[in-house]
């Protein structure tokens, strides 16, 4: 009877455990982490391209559905395709409940400017991957001992506004021009310098040449307050030169016209590739272009641009000249 009472005794606490373990509860599986995104903006950025100046401070949000305290993302900042810039920030508490980001900065070199968000996965929130728009920077200024990328940025907006430049990379005569032109359309100091004052508007979009006469198709318009002749076809200024008009006493004829007559090379009053348009009135190219009315009626430009001028001219060109 011993033996058996013990037997049951031991065999009873080998039991117990076993029926412990069985009652114990199972922890619930954790949730999945929340499916995020973020959408991104940049402030200060202005002008029809997002455009902004070396040195101005830029100033990037983000807006996620999603939030977590200690949650964080890594901001890249790329010009030109190089990193240039790494911010890990953390994440906010934002609208309805969601996320929000905001990091400042300051680009100090010009080209395109590529901005990026990305966050790993974390028990909490998932992965995600956010670009921003690209915002194109520009120099301050711009001379002729400025660096190849910074006269290219300039070029490069120059031409998107139809203005003609030189040599790429290269702040040449006609690079000069092209800037002479863009102060005239903006109504600034008619010098060749690309200023500060200059590149601000290109960053604010400005310098766009206001085409009068749209139904005349493939035509040329000169603005004679402006001092400047613009080459229109498709609905757009594809080309734009500074010229010189008539003086006050042998003033430039104002009004709609057509080219009838095309004379190639040097005359005896030495006009260079003339495109005659009423009467005696040309355009054509000629050594003196200075920057303001100065020829005895005719559209002088300079030399250098004379020729592609000419080949651009047909004779039935309509030619609208206006004050």
């Amino acid at each position: 009877m011993h033996r058996a009472a013990v037997m049951c005794s031991v065999l009873a606490a080998g039991c117990v455990p076993a029926v412990a373990q069985a009652q114990t509860p199972v922890a619930p599986a954790a949730p999945p982490p929340v499916a995020a995104a973020m959408t991104l903006t940049v402030d200060r950025a202005g002008g029809a391209r997002a455009t902004t100046l070396v040195g101005s401070r830029l100033r990037v949000r983000g807006a996620s559905p999603a939030f977590a305290p200690g949650e964080s993302v890594v901001v890249r900042f790329f010009v030109a395709g190089r990193k240039r810039a790494v911010r890990r920030v953390a994440l906010q508490p934002g609208a309805a409940g969601g996320g929000a980001i905001r990091v400042a900065y300051v680009p100090t070199r010009p080209g395109p400017l590529t901005i990026s968000v990305t966050h790993d996965a974390s028990p909490t929130i998932g992965p995600f991957v956010a670009t921003a728009p690209r915002v194109d920077v520009l120099p301050r200024r711009v001379t002729s001992r400025s660096g190849g990328a910074s006269i290219r940025a300039l070029q490069r907006r120059l031409r998107r506004l139809g203005y003609v430049t030189g040599t790429r990379g290269s702040f040449d005569a006609r690079t000069g021009r092209a800037v002479l032109a863009f102060r005239k359309v903006t109504g600034m100091a008619r010098t060749s310098r690309a200023s500060i004052g200059v590149m601000r508007a290109l960053a604010r979009g400005r310098g766009g040449f206001r085409i009068r006469f749209p139904a005349h198709g493939r035509h040329i318009e000169a603005d004679l307050s402006r001092q400047v002749i613009a080459l229109v076809e498709g609905g757009r200024a594809r080309r734009i030169y500074p010229v010189s008009s008539g003086t006050p006493s042998t003033p430039t004829v104002v009004g709609s016209f057509k080219v009838y007559s095309k004379t190639a090379g040097t005359n005896a009053k030495g006009m260079l590739d003339a495109a005659y348009f009423f009467g005696g009135y040309a355009t054509h190219g000629y050594p003196s272009v200075p920057v303001y009315p100065a020829s005895h009626g005719c559209l002088r430009v300079p030399i250098p641009d004379a020729r592609s001028l000419f080949r651009w001219i047909r004779v039935g060109t309509p030619v609208d000249v206006y004050p």
